[in-house]
């Protein structure tokens, strides 16, 4: 027996079948799960994220017209209840990490490889959790993704040039942050 599509499964669904959704859900809930959590940070605030996606998934499917393919739809619902989610974490959360990171980052055991990799990564992600929304959001879905800009354009409704000039400025963004932090000339 073969495995039913995405279209086959949102039509149970609208038949009243609700497996057809709980298919859906848990065909995308990972690759939801993931996009959120590039975009807040957190594996707690992504968790929420994913229920209010899926919350509003099932009660927007029934309408759900297949303009565009299903992941472009959950991607585009994500972004946004991401991005909304974000907004509320800024104005709740001011704690600056900077002393944190910055006692960490004193360490004597700098040589050690393992602990120079952890430094840049974690370096690297507050890059990244820096950066403005619009280029936050462009540069996950180009660089972790992998998705092209004319599909990055379709679900954030924007230009394709304006798509390239986030993502541009976005690295040129963390190219700038990450050589500060770790202290390399420009």
């Amino acid at each position: 027996m073969s495995e039913k599509t995405d279209f086959e499964l949102i039509e149970a669904f609208r038949n009243g079948d609700i497996s057809g959704f709980n298919e859906l859900v848990r065909r995308y809930q990972e690759k939801v799960y993931w996009n959120a959590r590039r975009i807040i940070g957190k594996h707690e605030d992504a968790d929420d994220v994913v229920q209010d996606v899926f919350i509003k998934v099932y009660e927007r499917l029934k309408d759900f017209r297949g303009e565009s393919n299903l992941y472009t739809w959950l991607y585009r619902i994500t972004i946004n209840v991401s991005i909304n989610a974000l907004r509320k974490k800024r104005l709740k959360d001011f704690i600056p990490y900077d002393h944190i990171m910055e006692e960490i980052f004193r360490s004597d055991s700098k040589t050690d490889a393992l602990i120079e990799q952890q430094e840049y990564q974690t370096i690297l992600e507050r890059a990244i959790n820096r950066l403005p929304t619009k280029q936050k959001v462009v540069f996950n879905m180009r660089y972790h993704d992998e998705m092209p800009y004319e599909e990055i354009a379709k679900i954030l409704r924007k230009s394709v040039g304006g798509s390239k000039a986030n993502y541009f400025q976005a690295v040129k963004n963390i190219v700038k942050y990450v050589r500060k932090e770790m202290d390399i000339e420009l």
